[in-house]
């Protein structure tokens, strides 16, 4: 399925997110658009509220909820998921956030999920019958939805994607700032992060 172009990006933040799973791809996208690709790109989350506190600690004030927004792309990133812990990925695979990606799926937003994170999107049905993959612990439980595993460490269909590990979210929005706007500029970025590229990209034909 072909993607709709991206603009504007929303990467999304709860307690217990994994630091890297966010804050690597903002800042790839972030560094992008100093190097003239269109993106603005924001932290948000679901509701309303003050400071966010990560998996290791971290605190962070996004700039507001997704509410009253419409990105052209949701990043989901993962953490907590294999600990089944109370706040993280599994908690939010129970409650209310599947509903509001697959509403904004169905209007036309690009999800894009880091990690665990894919086990976000699973609960919303977002990845049935889709190639998928997630962090090496959760594949087993990704293997038990409705998804089509892939063994890469970026799987690209189109207006849905996932990574892998913890650090391919890095990865995931090179290809993206390439698939966007150009392999040079995706070059650029990665050379200014000092960050080797994977080549192990699943893209949808």
């Amino acid at each position: 399925m072909d993607a709709p172009s991206i603009e504007s990006i929303a990467v999304l933040l709860y307690d217990g997110f994994d630091e890297l799973d966010a804050i690597g791809p903002y800042e790839v996208f972030a560094t992008a658009a100093d190097h003239g690709a269109g993106f603005d790109v924001a932290h948000r989350t679901l509701e309303s509220g003050g400071q966010v506190t990560a998996s290791h600690g971290t605190v962070v004030e996004p700039e507001g909820p997704l509410d009253g927004t419409d990105p052209d792309l949701v990043v989901v990133p993962g953490g907590g998921w294999n600990d089944r812990a109370g706040r993280g990925a599994w908690a939010q695979s129970q409650g209310a956030l599947p509903d509001e990606l697959t509403r904004r799926h169905r209007d036309g937003t690009t999800m894009a999920a880091v990690c665990t994170g894919g086990m976000i999107l699973a609960a919303a049905g977002l990845l049935d019958g889709r190639p998928a993959t997630t962090h090496h612990g959760a594949l087993a439980d990704l293997r038990e939805t409705d998804a089509n595993v892939v063994d890469a460490r970026v799987v690209d269909d189109g207006d849905v994607l996932t990574a892998g590990g913890i650090t391919s979210g890095i990865d995931l929005a090179l290809w993206l700032v390439e698939r966007e706007v150009g392999a040079d500029v995706a070059e650029t970025v990665a050379t200014e992060l000092e960050y080797d590229r994977s080549d192990e990209i699943h893209r949808s034909t």
